[in-house]
């Protein structure tokens, strides 16, 4: 088993992996940059050691000074989280080399999966459905021209080693496609080090539904349901839910069956997710596999009562998967609404600070609030503006609602802006209620008012 494990990460997550080793007995170390000196991960783990100033090339994704500071502190284990380095199939190579265990996938997989147009590929030859789309990536505007003629505007246009929403565009005419294509590569150049893009149909009025896989160094690949992440902003996730409230049972166990065949023909191991879009005629795609823990892996928690971050740990560890398919039981429903630093009215500017007042709901069954900030910290304005992540579970869905907008109205953090009001307001939407609400709604429909 692992004894001692280096969270190569910051924040709420950083916080979570702390608490599952912890639990499990195994000493910590935490890694931070000069502005999070301050920060409750670096109070929370057995150890700390400073890896460099606050911008995150010089710490967070500086692989040397973390490979260092493992080594100094005689750490088995690196788990990367979500973000920064968690999908560099470099820095997993780099752990290796070091004879020190990534938490996570092998490097090849993270290689293969994290370029999106190779992803795409792999998943034509295992037979899972995708979006349709180019055959490989883009060469320049006149071969993106031509893919658009023969697939049909409107078309998205998306980086290959894109994440997080950048590098992505969508395209509804050749006049669209000449003033975006050099923006969208120049954005993925600046953000992934690479500008390759590759395209894809738009499926209009989809749900994005995503699937939590779990698999072992010994072959035994699971699904733990699906995960309803269509409430959206920029293509970056605002609410989860788990389960969608649009999949039948026999859809649940279609998706899931074409996940794990997706993680099997990839020989995955860890957990993973496996992105799909789907659509009104009950069609799904593949979009992309995420080889990481995902930032809304409670609310899969919430409903299976499978400790996901303890079985990466497991797993990582060499310990065999001793949950089956069949003992995966979905019970309950769970929402998850991110709670970000930001000024909702000023186009969601970020908004770091002082924390002057910190209350958090609770006092109720079915709550979990994952975040990093209290009462007297200074959000710094160098990373993402998420500081917390509300879960509740309620025996529905109509409970789950109930209990989320009560929990809204308790969370108070004053002293910064942020979008818990606007998260009240989704709550509070008849599309939400309905589940009757698509990737657009928020842009198209919601902030129409704004």
């Amino acid at each position: 088993m692992i004894r001692k494990i280096l969270i190569a990460n910051r924040g709420e997550i950083a916080v979570r992996i702390i608490r599952a080793c912890k639990e499990m007995g195994i000493a910590t170390v935490a890694v931070f940059s000069e502005a999070d000196k301050d920060a409750l991960h670096v109070q929370l783990a057995d150890e700390a050691v400073c890896i460099g100033s606050a911008r995150s090339k010089d710490s967070y994704l500086n692989a040397e000074n973390i490979l260092s500071a493992a080594y100094l502190k005689k750490a088995d284990a690196i788990h990367p989280g979500f973000g920064f380095l968690s999908e560099n199939a470099s820095f997993a190579l780099k752990c290796k080399d070091c004879n020190i265990k990534f938490i996570g996938p092998d490097a090849d997989i993270i290689d293969i999966m994290g370029n999106k147009s190779n992803a795409r590929d792999l998943m034509i030859k295992a037979g899972v459905p995708v979006i349709p789309g180019s055959d490989g990536t883009l060469s320049d505007l006149d071969d993106a021209k031509e893919w658009a003629n023969k697939i049909g505007y409107p078309v998205m246009i998306k980086a290959s080693a894109g994440g997080g929403g950048k590098g992505i565009r969508k395209i509804y005419t050749e006049a669209d496609l000449i003033a975006q294509f050099d923006n969208a590569k120049n954005e993925a150049k600046a953000n992934f080090g690479d500008d390759s893009m590759y395209m894809e149909k738009i499926v209009e009025n989809a749900k994005h539904i995503e699937i939590q896989i779990l698999g072992d160094e010994y072959g035994n690949i699971i699904h733990l349901g699906e995960r309803d992440c269509s409430m959206q902003r920029r293509n970056q996730k605002l609410v989860e839910e788990a389960p969608s409230p649009v999949i039948s049972e026999q859809m649940r166990n279609m998706i899931g069956k074409a996940a794990v065949k997706a993680a099997r023909f990839a020989n995955y191991k860890n957990a993973g997710t496996i992105e799909f879009l789907y659509d009104k005629n009950g069609n799904f795609y593949f979009m992309e596999m995420n080889t990481r823990i995902q930032v809304e892996h409670p609310v899969t928690e919430m409903i299976t009562d499978i400790d996901i971050v303890k079985w990466q740990i497991k797993i990582a560890s060499g310990i065999r998967l001793t949950v089956r398919q069949e003992d995966v039981k979905i019970s309950g429903h769970s929402i998850e609404c991110r709670i970000n630093a930001e000024n909702v009215a000023n186009n969601f500017a970020p908004s770091p600070g002082k924390i002057d007042y910190l209350f958090v709901p609770g006092g109720t069954n079915g709550i979990r609030i994952d975040s990093a900030i209290y009462a007297g910290y200074t959000i710094p304005p160098y990373y993402d503006s998420m500081v917390a992540k509300l879960i509740v579970r309620g025996k529905d869905r109509t409970e789950a609602m109930a209990k989320m907008r009560s929990a809204l109205t308790e969370f108070v953090v004053n002293g910064i802006d942020t979008n818990i009001d606007f998260q009240l307001e989704i709550m509070n939407t008849p599309e939400f209620i309905n589940g009757e609400y698509t990737t657009e709604f928020v842009e198209k429909t919601l902030l129409a008012k704004y």
